[in-house]
């Protein structure tokens, strides 16, 4: 587990920013974009026309096509949602133990990373935010101490609250990389609207793929009963699903992890 918790300690997802931050690593012809102007290529870039440019009176002419624009890159948080079926159709304390390791773990080192871990689980007639995104171990360790689990599987629910945390999160900070990590066996029995719930899952599963959000599906049906639904539903979500017969936290963290580094 430690060896696990320091694999990939430090490290963090870079992104291009149109913001006046970040590192500046290259330049590219500012076409429209008059801000943030590179000088130093701008000057090279008009240097090696200088012997076929009027001067008009000035030593050295700049002309608005030499005009390049800073590319800067900086360092991007990550924000790991879990979302977990806590529902009776699978082994739901079991499942529920290895999530909380899962989590706690990739805790140890989000805060040096600015990354930020959190929980939704759905069971009975509804999901919950059970950990708002955070950092923090201490206040994950007390959101996690008791969290229940048995009922219905409101798949639909769960997957329309883990989007609204994603979205209210990328409205903080556009530059947010999110990765929901969806636990289910694809199977939910609960409609929001009337609609079947399966078709209102897959309905739903969509505004991740059209929002560009990256997902994980762990596929926690038994390989004897599987039916294909989490195979399915992480198709339409637009992400790869996994399947782990051995689910302990080092195994959903080894996951994850593989997960996280190899996308970005």
């Amino acid at each position: 587990m430690d060896k696990l918790t320091r694999a990939k300690g430090g490290r963090r997802s870079s992104t291009h920013t149109d913001r006046k931050r970040g590192r500046y690593i290259r330049a590219r012809p500012a076409h429209n974009k008059l801000d943030d102007i590179a000088f130093d290529a701008t000057l090279r870039e008009a240097a090696v026309k200088q012997v076929h440019r009027k001067r008009h009176d000035v030593a050295f002419a700049v002309e608005r096509e030499d005009l390049q624009r800073k590319v800067r890159v900086r360092r991007a948080s990550n924000l790991i949602l879990f979302v977990v079926d806590a529902s009776w159709s699978m082994a739901a304390a079991e499942r529920m133990e290895a999530t909380k390791g899962a989590v706690l773990s990739l805790l140890i080192d989000a805060y040096q990373r600015r990354d930020q871990v959190g929980l939704v689980v759905f069971q009975k007639d509804r999901a919950r935010v059970v950990l708002p995104p955070t950092s923090s171990v201490e206040l994950a360790q007390k959101a996690l101490r008791d969290v229940p689990v048995g009922g219905k599987t409101p798949l639909s629910s769960g997957l329309l609250t883990a989007f609204n945390v994603i979205t209210a999160s990328r409205r903080r900070d556009e530059e947010t990389r999110p990765l929901m990590i969806l636990l289910t066996d694809g199977a939910g029995n609960v409609s929001m609207t009337g609609m079947p719930a399966q078709e209102e899952a897959l309905r739903l599963a969509d505004l991740f793929k059209q929002g560009h959000i990256r997902t994980v599906t762990v596929n926690m049906e038994h390989q004897a009963f599987d039916r294909g639904l989490a195979a399915q539903l992480a198709d339409a979500l637009g992400g790869a699903c996994y399947n782990l017969p051995d689910l302990r936290a080092e195994s959903l963290l080894k996951t994850v992890r593989t997960e996280l580094w190899s996308g970005w």
